[in-house]
């Protein structure tokens, strides 16, 4: 077996095992919100609380969005076919991206629509049901918690074994399954925080305003939340680079190489979690024969598969750079050494 089939395999296994503990993740978070969601239903539906209902709805859109999470795990680890050569890696992102499309009609949209229906109608509150609800909320704030310290355990995994910190992690987590999650429980626990508070002011001064605002600001930070997501994965669903200090990486591989005078153009997207072209346009030094062009051609894409198992989809394309390729080739990888130097 080759080193690099070697790495791959390695690599394919140590991905199983991060998708048993995201999907382990993801269930805590499914069953906890599903239970939820039903408590927060009955309980606004029984105290008559705006807040309270935009809290169900909040846990309602975060179940199904959870169900797409975890069909994004099963579908994203297809072998590729005929018809998808490169495999279906970005499955993870579009149901990723269906999940904050989720986040934002079922649970913005439906808070924003209670905020304004109770400040139309006034409210009719009962005491021993706002008692029941902040019952309801404070279980279901402990329940988020928990599935909430689950997903960071995981992110702390990731950060420890990949030598960053906690925070470093948390702002460059590549998993969008992971990511989802994470967003989905800290916005449910400071949900659920803004709803208790709207609760326990209208019951203390008996204005509706109070609650119609905590529904409002729910929506707010659902409608914050679904934008942050749908953006982040929308980059990656429509092509998104490596990380600049790894492009740099390959780009000073490339440059010692004896037989390349100019890298010309280094293009990367990411195929999946642990799948990524890379397409190099090089110019190499005069004076090699068709076979030397061939045998270094092998070896370069040899070497980068085995130093980045990460980096298995790699095409070189060997061209005569003119002056003004030359001139662009500089420019270009001036700014990719500002970019990773303003990022350190």
């Amino acid at each position: 077996m080759s080193v690099v089939r070697k790495q791959r395999e390695e690599r394919a296994d140590g991905r199983r095992r991060e998708d048993r503990r995201t999907r382990a993740t993801v269930l805590v978070a499914l069953a906890a919100n599903l239970v939820i969601a039903v408590a927060k239903a009955v309980g606004g539906l029984f105290a008559g609380s705006p807040a309270l209902l935009s809290e169900a709805a909040h846990s309602v859109a975060d179940s199904l969005n959870e169900v797409f999470l975890l069909a994004s795990l099963r579908r994203s680890r297809r072998a590729p076919d005929a018809e998808h050569p490169f495999g279906y890696g970005k499955e993870r992102f579009f149901w990723s991206l269906l999940a904050a499309v989720g986040i934002f009609v079922m649970g913005g949209c439906f808070s924003f629509y209670q905020g304004i229906s109770a400040l139309s109608s006034g409210g009719s509150e009962s005491r021993a049901g706002y008692v029941a609800g902040l019952v309801v909320l404070g279980v279901a704030l402990l329940a988020e918690g928990s599935s909430l310290l689950k997903a960071l355990h995981q992110v702390r995994g990731h950060a420890r074994r990949s030598g960053r910190g906690m925070l470093r992690e948390l702002r460059r987590s590549e998993d969008p399954a992971l990511r989802t999650v994470l967003s989905e429980d800290s916005s449910a626990c400071l949900g659920v925080l803004l709803a208790m508070a709207g609760m326990a002011l209208h019951m203390l001064t008996g204005r509706i305003v109070y609650e119609a605002v905590a529904s409002l600001l729910i929506g707010f930070l659902l409608v914050y939340v679904a934008y942050r997501l749908g953006r982040e994965t929308r980059d990656q669903l429509i092509g998104e680079a490596l990380d600049p200090a790894l492009r740099q990486e390959i780009h000073e591989f490339l440059d010692r190489q004896p037989e390349i005078d100019t890298v010309t153009a280094l293009l990367t997207m990411r195929l999946g979690m642990d799948s990524t072209l890379v397409a190099v346009r090089l110019d190499l030094y005069g004076g090699l024969d068709s076979e030397e062009v061939e045998d270094v051609s092998e070896r370069v894409k040899a070497a980068m598969e085995e130093h980045w198992p990460v980096v298995d989809q790699v095409f070189l394309d060997i061209t005569d750079a003119s002056a003004e390729d030359r001139r662009r080739a500089r420019r270009a990888r001036r700014e990719l050494d500002r970019v990773v130097d303003e990022s350190r």
